[in-house]
């Protein structure tokens, strides 16, 4: 038995005594294994698998999402994948709202449910209960934020959120231009700060993530983005483009997709904008561990561990 399953089957006995709500979210930087783990976990204690993946929820952006494959749903039940078209759009709250129905189903069911994802404010929206503003999106809103972005790029949006919002851009990346666009939307379509403040905690969460070397975890993040192109990303990306999808929507602003339109356009070489894709998910892994790191309440699984887990 791994340390981890030991802690796991002494979280499960203190539930079972407590009556509380049991909630396993399986987190932590992008390449680092989470889908391997969440299936081994899912499939060791009767669990169903609800994404917290901001590019899994959209239909057709498989390759460039890394999203789970047919074959790992049919082992295990997965939830908020394939739920939007690529032209829709989703937000924190849509996740919410709809993560946590999943679970309320999965525990109907008297199954576990898991959580699985990189995306930290999607799992703290669930965690921390976050009772989050009402806006939907406005299109001339959104008009006007893109006529901001033309004139002075991500600069200038970042700016705006500063003057209109301080606390929301203290908490948000100035590269992470949908964030931020997503904040000033709400702070105008409602005329006031974006708050996303916590609530009453529902569950009793477990979390857990693969502790590895960061130059092991680069190197992983390297070896997906080659990996991605030899499986036919390129052909995902043209195909989509093919059937109307306009490359500024919110689906492709993932990594993995814009960092391929100047080669499509015939702007850069394919080397360069895979090696601009490695760079900026290394940058992005390097955000997500300080995030997580921040956390005092994660399982810190080994990279012995996890292999041992995951290759039974």
């Amino acid at each position: 038995m791994t340390d981890l399953t030991h802690h796991l089957k002494l979280f499960f006995k203190g539930i079972k005594e407590t009556g509380e709500v049991p909630l396993l979210v399986v987190c932590g930087p992008t390449a680092s294994g989470k889908t391997a783990l969440s299936l081994k976990i899912a499939e060791d204690f009767n669990g169903e698998i609800i994404s917290a993946d901001s590019a899994q929820v959209y239909r057709k952006l498989d390759i460039g999402s890394d999203k789970v494959s047919v074959a790992e749903r049919q082992r295990v039940k997965h939830h908020l994948i394939d739920i939007r078209n690529p032209d829709q759009p989703f937000t924190m709250a849509d996740f919410k709202r709809e993560a946590t129905h999943a679970i309320q189903e999965i525990l109907h069911k008297g199954k576990v449910p898991i959580l699985c994802g990189g995306t930290g404010l999607y799992i703290s929206s669930i965690v921390d209960n976050y009772d989050l503003p009402i806006a939907p999106p406005d299109p001339k809103i959104r008009e006007e934020l893109e006529r901001e972005y033309e004139k002075g790029g991500k600069e200038r949006l970042y700016q705006m959120l500063i003057e209109l919002d301080p606390v929301s851009a203290s908490k948000i990346h100035p590269n992470n231009v949908r964030y931020v666009a997503r904040a000033l939307e709400i702070v105008l379509v409602t005329k006031k700060p974006k708050t996303s403040e916590k609530g009453k905690r529902i569950y009793n969460v477990f979390k857990m993530a693969v502790d590895w070397p960061r130059e092991v975890l680069y190197e992983r993040v390297n070896k997906r983005v080659d990996i991605q192109i030899e499986k036919g990303l390129l052909n995902e990306l043209k195909t989509l483009i093919t059937e109307g999808y306009d490359e500024h929507l919110q689906a492709f602003s993932a990594l993995g997709y814009k960092e391929y339109f100047p080669y499509l356009r015939g702007e850069k070489p394919l080397e360069e904008c895979k090696e601009e894709l490695k760079q900026n998910t290394r940058n992005f892994a390097k955000r997500q561990l300080t995030w997580f790191r921040k956390e005092e309440d994660i399982y810190w699984i080994s990279p012995e561990e996890f292999t041992e887990l995951t290759q039974k």
